[in-house]
């Protein structure tokens, strides 16, 4: 049998790119890691194997403990990590879900073609940096008083709907219609909601960034035309999350429950991972909190999808409508939610906590939008800034090897301090523009945290996704320009 050993880890291959740390002391299930041996040569260098193996120790968890081919560490559980945990006799980790609720990527399609857009580059990326507010701190679209951040945490992009921010098909082209039917914004503290409400409307800084892009290559016509995609087409990739809404809720829930179940506590292997039972009043709470900044988060994204229609109507000359505009789908990150999936052969519920990782249901399933339930969800993973990022389908394989999902992006070589050390920013622009790519952020030191080489190859963590059937290539697509915070 091949192995890998990494730091006193030793992982087994079970099959091309699967590998498995079989269950040892207090682990309830295997762990495994979805990788080729390059891409688990890069997770190996972190701590996410030893945050895979702790993560196993959650109560109620089954299957198996799962790091995508993205993966790299984070808070107590890794990002691109994936859980099903029992809904009824297991738990709800804040710090398995992440600080950033609902970091996700939506893309926009347009009927504009690539040699449409030639010409305009440094229009656009200057109006798309003046219209979306970037960077940390405050600043937003709208400005939300108390019964505006309320409404918006019930009814997510439906509020926007009804504030003339969005049109019908933006919530079918959505994951859960925009709306998490669990949000309790009575659950969210105040000061979470103080942090948001400026907030609405946001790239914030980090990873997140708003990106023009064209079609360049097509790996499945089928899809791609149920999808609405064709080769040298422009789009728009849309990366952000809950602000500082989210971290606020993450943070207050983190600390509650440290205290009140510090029994459980005491059994795992990392006050990281920090849990509260299932059907406790903090569970409870806490799932309620963090559908609310689900909503948010989906507010957030399409209060930016609004305002970027707006600077293409002005570039263009043309109505948003008239250009196309039409969201492809928003598909969600740093999620736990409940779901019913087959476990031993019987269906149960579970808590599936996605730490930067993707659901990827594939056709038939009926929480994909109906518009495409006879090919499968719509999956978007974005690449390092530069580097192009996939629209892939939800793959077959996916419910029966992890829980229904794929990677989220291309996931973190460098630290930040390391990138910084490594890159100068002014240098990473110019690079990227003589290479037809233009880019503009608040700060240099910005564009080098999020350099291309900063981050695994996109392009190997998605072979991995559509070889394992969990996310199959349907179109790849390439930069033109990109704002960044």
């Amino acid at each position: 049998m091949t192995t890998f050993d990494a730091d006193g880890i030793t992982l087994h291959k079970v099959r091309e790119h699967v590998w498995e740390i079989p269950p040892e002391g207090g682990m309830r299930v295997p762990a495994r890691v979805f990788a080729s041996e390059r891409l688990l040569e890069e997770i190996a260098e972190d701590k996410t194997l030893q945050q895979l193996k702790n993560t196993t120790h959650l109560p109620g968890i089954e299957g198996h403990a799962i790091c995508m081919p993205d993966g790299h560490q984070g808070y107590g559980f890794p990002v691109g990590g994936v859980a099903g945990i029992d809904a009824e006799n297991g738990c709800i980790s804040p710090g398995a879900v992440g600080y950033d609720i609902n970091c996700g990527v939506r893309m926009v399609k347009t009927n504009l073609e690539y040699d449409d857009v030639r010409g305009t580059e440094e229009e656009l990326v200057n109006q798309l940096f003046e219209a979306v507010p970037t960077g940390l701190g405050g600043g937003g679209i709208v400005e939300g008083d108390r019964g505006t951040i309320d409404s918006a945490l019930e009814k997510g992009v439906e509020w926007c709907l009804e504030s003339g921010y969005a049109v019908e098909s933006d919530l079918d082209h959505c994951e859960d219609e925009g709306r998490r039917p669990d949000a309790d914004p009575s659950a969210v503290s105040q000061k979470a909601k103080d942090r948001g409400r400026n907030q609405m409307g946001s790239l914030g800084s980090g990873n997140h960034f708003l990106e023009v892009q064209r079609v360049t290559d097509v790996f499945d016509d089928e899809i791609a035309d149920a999808y609405g995609l064709s080769a040298e087409q422009v789009v728009v990739l849309i990366h952000c999350g809950s602000r500082g809404l989210g971290h606020q809720v993450c943070n207050d829930y983190l600390r509650e429950i440290e205290q009140a179940h510090s029994g459980l506590l005491s059994q795992l292997p990392d006050k990281e991972l920090a849990a509260a039972p299932a059907g406790s009043q903090l569970a409870e709470e806490y799932y309620g909190a963090m559908c609310a900044a689900i909503n948010f988060a989906w507010v957030n994204r399409q209060l930016i999808t609004h305002r970027t229609r707006t600077v293409f109507e002005d570039v263009f000359d043309e109505s948003w409508d008239d250009l196309g505009m039409e969201l492809l789908y928003d598909v969600a990150h740093n999620i736990a939610k409940k779901e019913v999936h087959t476990v031993d052969g019987e269906q149960q519920e579970l808590y599936v906590h996605r730490k930067g990782a993707t659901r990827a249901f594939p056709a038939g399933r009926p929480e994909v939008p109906e518009a495409y339930r006879d090919v499968g969800q719509p999956v978007i993973i974005p690449g390092s800034m530069g580097a192009g990022s996939y629209v892939l389908c939800g793959g077959s394989e996916s419910l029966d090897v992890s829980f229904g999902s794929t990677a989220h992006g291309a996931g973190r070589l460098m630290s930040r301090t390391q990138a910084k050390n490594e890159f100068w920013g002014g240098d990473v622009q110019d690079d990227l523009r003589d290479r037809e790519v233009y880019v503009k952020a608040q700060s240099g030191a910005t564009i080098a945290e999020e350099a291309p080489g900063v981050y695994k190859s996109v392009d190997e963590v998605v072979r991995v996704s559509d070889e394992l059937g969990i996310g199959d290539k349907v179109v790849r697509v390439a930069p033109i320009c990109n704002i960044k915070g």
